[in-house]
């Protein structure tokens, strides 16, 4: 280059530069020549810096971290001073070596460069390289090299066959393969000349920053080794070199911080243990409320600026305890909902200030992703729990599972593949009954709109009294919402008067509590759900009613089962929801080995009878002590064709089979809220049994069973018969209602 430069500029001063430092080097031709004594770099360190001057400037000497080296070897030199600074500090021991690389790797990528170089193939090498590289205070810190390969050449050293296209490609496909790369590229069997000029590039935020997000990605509520380097990566990403990092979740449920058990000795909760530890329930309450309501992240750069009235009070001994200098507290919130608290603390003042504050704006979203993960892995798993040790295959079909797992599991032993085969039962005869909570959702209703009367009743008087700034702005707002809820009502005026509460009023009123601490707004947020913002008194009263009145119906149902399966062994489910609706499938296919008549089919029928009276007269006894006053209606119906029932793996659960079965489930769907035909009155009714069916001859049978009753005195005698309006794709359906005793 040099050598250029003196025949062909046209600048007299680096013609005259260029021969000056040509003749100074005349009497070192390995300089120019080259040599494989790398002892040479050391012996003639100074000529060599001169010589590389124009590649090195010396102005930018403090500021650029690059030096020389020897291509696909540790040997490395002529660092500029910023580069002399950095692995100074990294101390004497300490060895450059790539980030994540082995030899073997490093050997393959160097068969790579010479296909790209010496063949000219377009293989696009971009795999970066880092250096890790410890500073002063023991932080991590991450380069990226960038390389400049101008001043080296790459040859072969014998004439062996080159690999063609083909084995090229072949090779490109098993990078894993160096025993395969170095029968195509031997040792020793080609030469490079010259040298390198890598520089490097502080690029610690971002590795660290990737760094995190794998590794709270990796977080699993079933590791039982989290990473411990978590924390080396935060002093990293924020360059505090004495830094503590802690989390805890929040359990909206029992309003209160969780640890992570699997981490507690990776995390230091010293602030949010003392959150646990200091206050009393009702303390942590209201401080999870005011989180709720105000989720802002504290940052304090250094608690000695704190007065001295705040260093008096007992809170601050967790710091001086904990040698804290600085710190931040920073909620995690998605969707309006925090999951959770982090916390970083530090020994050295002034380790935290907003700025470090801004950085975990990049982490955001990938904080949010893992701790939802973390959380729904963890639910699935206590529902996997709940599944193995509380839930059980009903007795009447276990035997079938049990036999598919065996030849599963032999198969197993046997090294030979399985499919596990669907689990299905045919020409089983289906019964069904529903106690059905009667206008449940009109009740709901009207509850919604006291429980919302009540809570503008509340807000009126509480703004109206503590005369605040705002206070005419939102009286005139809640004025408005009253006046709609109550004479103009749309799909959406609760949707909406909610998130008039959580944007606005309730963070108003969180603000003036943390001034005044008046008791008006404690006792207004006392009475607010925190699941909704709203008040939720009337509709929890109904949510309880309707929990009692299910309770007991799948007790005397789980009860009376007992004496069923005496009659003959049967599949048995049932389902709440507003009431409880059992199913029962009975069939020879259920168990092969017992015999099976229409004698068991009619014993069974009349049970489900007698079962259903027995709950309509239970309910009777215990629906005067309901926070809210609710009624039942029961039906049964009555199906004489034979349907297929099928296990549904993803539901994990057993429902009707094919299409030709389907008329059975849509008839039952239909049912409840049938209607007599040629009327507007519904088929069921409270106090009444009803009993729907097809033909005279279930007339016929069903009003035997009634008869049986009537004698005991169960059922009176006011047997209406009724003909049920058509419903879509069901005609000439029967009913026949009758009244308890």
């Amino acid at each position: 280059m040099l050598e250029h430069i003196k025949y062909n500029d046209r600048l007299e001063y680096r013609v005259n530069y260029a021969k000056s430092i040509i003749e100074r080097f005349k009497k070192f031709p390995e300089l120019r020549d080259g040599s494989q004594d790398f002892t040479l770099l050391s012996k003639h360190q100074e000529l060599i810096r001169m010589l590389l001057a124009d590649l090195f400037p010396t102005g930018l000497t403090n500021n650029e971290i690059k030096a020389a080296s020897i291509p696909f070897t540790d040997i490395t030199f002529n660092y500029t001073e910023r580069f002399s600074r950095i692995l100074s500090d990294a101390g004497h021991d300490f060895q450059l070596e790539f980030r994540d690389m082995s030899q073997d790797e490093i050997y393959v990528l160097s068969c790579c460069i010479i296909i790209q170089i010496y063949f000219k193939k377009d293989i696009k090498i971009t795999i970066p390289f880092y250096y890790d590289i410890p500073d002063r205070n023991g932080i991590t810190k991450h380069y990226k090299i960038t390389v400049n390969s101008d001043f080296s050449e790459i040859a072969p050293l014998q004439a062996d066959p080159f690999p063609g296209d083909k084995e090229i490609e072949f090779l490109l496909e098993n990078l894993d393969d160096v025993s395969l790369w170095k029968k195509h590229f031997p040792p020793q069997s080609w030469t490079l000349k010259g040298f390198n000029i890598f520089s490097l590039i502080d690029c610690t935020t971002e590795v660290a920053l990737s760094d995190l997000k794998s590794t709270m990605i990796q977080i699993d509520p079933e590791n039982p080794l989290p990473n411990e380097n978590l924390q080396e990566i935060f002093k990293s990403y924020f360059d505090v070199p004495q830094l503590n990092f802690g989390l805890m979740l929040m359990d909206h449920q029992h309003q209160k911080l969780e640890k992570l058990p699997i981490y507690e000795n990776v995390f230091s909760n010293y602030l949010l243990d003392f959150w646990i530890n200091l206050y009393d329930e009702e303390l942590q309450k209201t401080a999870f409320q005011n989180l709720k309501y105000n989720p802002k992240p504290v940052v304090i750069s250094d608690v000695d600026h704190f007065d001295d009235e705040i260093k008096n009070a007992p809170n601050f001994s967790v710091l001086t305890k904990n040698n804290i200098k600085s710190f931040m507290v920073i909620p995690i919130v998605h969707e309006g909902e925090v999951l959770a608290l982090m916390e970083f603390t530090s020994e050295i003042a002034g380790s935290f200030n907003g700025l470090k504050l801004r950085k975990l704006d990049s982490l955001s979203d990938i904080l949010v992703f893992s701790l939802n993960r973390f959380k729904h892995e963890r639910d699935n798993q206590i529902e996997a729990i709940i599944q193995r040790e509380y839930t059980t295959i009903h007795n009447s079909v276990i035997w079938k599972f049990r036999n598919e797992a065996e030849k599963y599991f032999n198969a197993s032993l046997q090294k030979k593949l399985y499919t596990l085969r669907e689990i299905s039962f045919k020409n089983l005869s289906p019964l069904f009954g529903v106690s059905d909570i009667r206008s449940s959702s009109e009740k709901r209703f009207h509850l919604m709109l006291e429980d919302l009367n009540e809570q503008i009743e509340s807000l009126n008087l509480l703004f109206s009294e503590s005369h605040f700034d705002e206070s005419e702005k939102y009286l005139l707002a809640l004025d408005v919402f009253e006046n709609e809820l109550n004479n103009d009502f749309k799909a959406d005026t609760e949707q909406r008067f909610q998130y008039f509460l959580r944007e606005e009023i309730h963070p108003y009123l969180q603000a003036q509590l943390e001034i005044k601490s008046l008791e008006s707004i404690k006792n207004y947020f006392s009475k607010v759900y925190s699941v909704n913002s709203l008040f939720y008194s009337n509709r929890r009263k109904l949510d309880e009613s309707i929990t009692l009145i299910n309770r007991k119906i799948a007790d005397i149902l789980d009860e009376r089962q007992v004496k069923a399966q005496e009659i003959y062994p049967h599949y048995f489910e049932r389902f709440k929801s507003d009431g409880v609706e059992h199913n029962l499938y009975i069939g020879q296919n259920l168990n092969p080995t017992l015999k099976y008549s229409a004698k068991q089919l009619n014993e069974l029928r009349y049970w489900q009878l007698q079962t259903i009276c027995e709950i309509e007269h239970e309910f009777e006894n215990f629906s005067k002590e309901l926070p809210v006053s609710l009624e039942i209606a029961s039906l049964i119906f009555v199906y004489n064709e034979r349907i297929d029932i099928r296990f549904r793996m993803d539901e994990k659960r057993f429902d009707v089979d094919g299409a030709h079965n389907s008329f059975y489930e849509i008839i039952k769907k239909r049912l409840e809220k049938a209607k007599i035909k040629d009327s507007q009155e519904r088929i069921t009714c409270p106090g009444k049994i009803t009993i729907v069916y097809f033909g005279m001859e279930n007339q016929k049978e069903y009003l035997g069973y009634i008869s049986r009753l009537q004698k005991t005195g169960i059922l009176k005698n006011d047997v209406e018969l009724l003909r049920v309006e058509d419903l879509q794709g069901a005609s000439g359906l029967l009913a026949m209602r009758v009244s308890l005793a």
